[in-house]
């Protein structure tokens, strides 16, 4: 059956329980629409095989009376950070070039035993350093909503390609990974739906580490429901992760009533950003209103630290990402550039496997651990992160959401920030403090620039209430009613 592959997750999972196609008729039509969308350079492997062998499973289960749940075989893809058994992992990376794993990520497990057919392993930033995907080592992706002007636009980072495959209609969900807004920001960039669960839900074993206190798995959809649907397969407590908290995980989707009545929403003033272009300050206007018209209650709030959020963040990930990226010295797996001696082949190996952000990130981060500026960068940058967890807390007491843009402006150019880092990190401004205190955010679609690319917002919300969070990103998206499709889609159609 051709379309199959622009269903949503939802859809998707409907049409297999009544028997109206089965999980190899979707997956083939997945599979044919990666094939005749390379150019997005979504992925960097695609798995058809392993895709057919699990969907064939599938079926069997279901012919007999035997599947695994709502999830069961249903196609997604995989960012290429995942590590899955017998699959190359590359986390966008040279240095990792030949690396197959012999196990597999707790998520992708959870998954795989959910009954779900991996697709492939979607592009991304080096190491998920990056707001742009420009920094792949494997080129970057491209955004399905380009191109503008003659030139292709990014998908956001670092999950881009994840976004760029369910925009595109390539897979019906995805999962990325947060450090500091790379699930969200590219949802938003690519019109889907990305949420960052609370740090700590989703077992980050099997996840190649770029700042450990920070990174967090979490799904990427076209709608919210699908979103919930994925989070449920997703998390779960974990022994191997010293961080993986042993809270019940809740049936998300049934969270979603579409009733805010009783709820607080808080509008943090210390967001509204200089030089915010006006239609993201009214489309921020708007989505606070439709959370009034559904019966929440909404006011201000403050997050007096927020300024000091990008600085923070900056001095944290590259500083764990230093001391985590120490590992890759071509000794055990991945790249090897032989030297005359043990610490030339070390030099070579880094200097040849790591890009140049990746690069820069290391050296910001071995800088602020050297012994002459611990205290001065690292300790006073723990310090000032735990002064921002406490304003969320502050206000937490008070409302229980907060609502945000989620990132600055809509998709840029390929190559137009990729010379000025700074301009690069400024992406994450809104999505940042989020991540710094741990808490859940998502990003729902809902609305379009002024140049026809999609605007999102952001939900964030109380540690482990991920459901208060897709129970009002529900409603949201239901009062957008966001329906456009990349332009793209449209050529194709």
């Amino acid at each position: 059956m051709s379309g199959l592959h622009e269903l949503t997750l939802g859809a998707a999972a409907e049409g297999l329980s009544k028997g109206e196609f089965s999980s190899l008729e979707l997956t083939e039509s997945c599979l044919a629409a990666m094939a005749d969308r390379r150019d997005l350079n979504a992925f960097v492997t695609e798995t058809p095989d392993l895709a057919r062998e699990r969907a064939t499973a599938s079926d069997a289960r279901r012919a007999a009376g035997e599947a695994r749940g709502p999830l069961d075989g249903l196609p997604y893809a995989a960012k290429d950070l995942y590590c899955t058994e017998g699959v190359l992992t590359t986390a966008g990376s040279h240095i990792l070039d030949g690396f197959v794993p012999t196990y597999e990520s707790t998520v992708t497990a959870n998954l795989r035993d959910a009954g779900m057919v991996m697709l492939g392993k979607a592009n991304l930033d080096e190491f998920a350093m990056g707001s742009s995907n420009v920094t792949s080592y494997f080129g970057p992706a491209k955004n399905p909503w380009g191109p503008r002007d003659g030139r292709d636009l990014v998908p956001g980072g670092s999950s881009g390609g994840s976004a760029a495959a369910v925009a595109a209609r390539l897979a019906p969900a995805a999962i990325g990974t947060d450090t500091g807004g790379s699930i969200r920001q590219p949802a938003a960039f690519c019109g889907i739906v990305g949420l960052k669960p609370t740090y700590g839900r989703c077992s980050r074993w099997g996840i190649v580490a770029f700042a450990s206190s920070l990174d967090q798995a979490g799904p990427m959809a076209r709608r919210v429901r699908d979103a919930a649907l994925l989070l449920g397969g997703m998390a779960s407590h974990d022994p191997k992760d010293s961080t993986s908290v042993p809270a019940e995980v809740p049936d998300y989707a049934a969270a979603l009533t579409g009733d805010l009545r009783g709820l607080k929403i808080g509008i943090p003033k210390e967001y509204v950003a200089d030089g915010m272009p006006g239609e993201i300050r009214m489309l921020w206007e708007r989505g606070a209103d439709w959370l009034k018209d559904a019966g929440a209650e909404v006011a201000e709030v403050s997050l007096p630290h927020t300024r000091h959020a990008l600085p923070t963040y900056y001095i944290i990930a590259p500083a764990e990402a230093s001391s985590n990226l120490a590992r890759y010295d071509g000794v055990r797996f991945g790249l090897r550039v032989p030297g005359d001696t043990l610490e030339e082949m070390y030099e070579n190996t880094r200097g040849a496997g790591f890009g140049a952000e990746v690069r820069r990130r290391v050296l910001i981060g071995t800088y602020v651990l050297s012994a002459g500026y611990y205290d001065a960068y690292y300790l006073k940058a723990q310090r000032v992160r735990a002064r921002i967890a406490e304003d969320f807390r502050t206000a937490f007491a008070a409302v229980d959401l907060l609502l945000t843009p989620t990132a600055p402006s809509a998709a840029f150019a390929i190559g137009d920030k990729e010379d000025d880092p700074i301009a690069m990190y400024l992406n994450d401004v809104f999505t940042v403090p989020t991540s710094l205190a741990g808490l859940p955010g998502v990003s729902v679609p809902a609305g379009l620039s002024a140049d026809g690319l999609p605007l999102g917002l952001q939900l964030i919300g109380r540690p482990f209430d991920e459901t208060t969070v897709l129970r009002a990103a529900g409603v949201l998206e239901e009062a957008a009613g966001f329906s456009a499709v990349p332009g793209m889609l449209r050529e194709d159609s």
